[in-house]
């Protein structure tokens, strides 16, 4: 086996003593840097490497951290109005996993470069730890390599926010395939058109 293998069966067993102390000395330094920085090189080269990222120009890897839990809805002083079906307050969840929110600020953030994947590094009981893969769409050795210059083209501009992402299109539920979840392909909003809208043809 490789050296990246190693480190994949590694991260395998999160209870081991080698991880728990290196995760647990890990998020005490993220805790002490900002909430959006980039890091040098990768926490998890193997698990970038499976994710796409290169060890070249115009690749980009920027940390993050979005705090656990649900959401409270945002109203003042948690009055709602309206029907008894809008009054929850609390244990509310996001339809959007913590991950794909972590692409999105990442993606705020760094406006001229394109969200490739991410992946999970750490966690504590207060936040959640992804690192994100960012290509910059202008460099030229993206630009010239025939393996990654696909995202170059302006359809995947912003394509985290659209839920175009690993992590986004498991949100939207595509990792799952067979029965029960042909009313979510290609999207949600066309299977609702496909099952609800009337065609009449003019000649039928």
């Amino acid at each position: 086996m490789g050296c990246y293998k190693y480190m994949q069966e590694l991260y395998k067993k999160k209870q081991s003593d080698v991880l728990r102390f290196l995760l647990r000395v890990r998020c005490w330094e993220y805790r002490q840097l900002p909430g959006i920085h980039r890091s040098t090189r990768p926490t998890r080269p193997d698990k970038a490497r499976r994710l796409g990222y290169k060890a070249k120009q115009g690749f980009v890897i920027y940390r993050v951290r979005i705090r656990r839990g649900g959401r409270k809805r945002r109203v003042r002083k948690g009055i709602t109005y309206g029907k008894p079906k809008t009054h929850g307050v609390c244990h509310l969840k996001q339809k959007r996993n913590l991950r794909v929110i972590a692409e999105g600020r990442v993606g705020r953030r760094c406006g001229n470069l394109r969200v490739l994947n991410s992946y999970w590094i750490n966690q504590d009981a207060t936040y959640k730890y992804f690192e994100v893969i960012l290509v910059d769409p202008s460099h030229t050795v993206i630009r010239r390599d025939p393996r990654i210059n696909w995202i170059c083209d302006s359809t995947h501009k912003r394509r985290e926010l659209r839920g175009l992402t690993s992590a986004g299109r498991k949100a939207r539920g595509f990792h799952r395939k067979g029965k029960g979840v042909h009313k979510i392909r290609p999207s949600r909003m066309a299977a609702w058109r496909r099952n609800n809208r009337i065609s009449l043809r003019r000649y039928r």
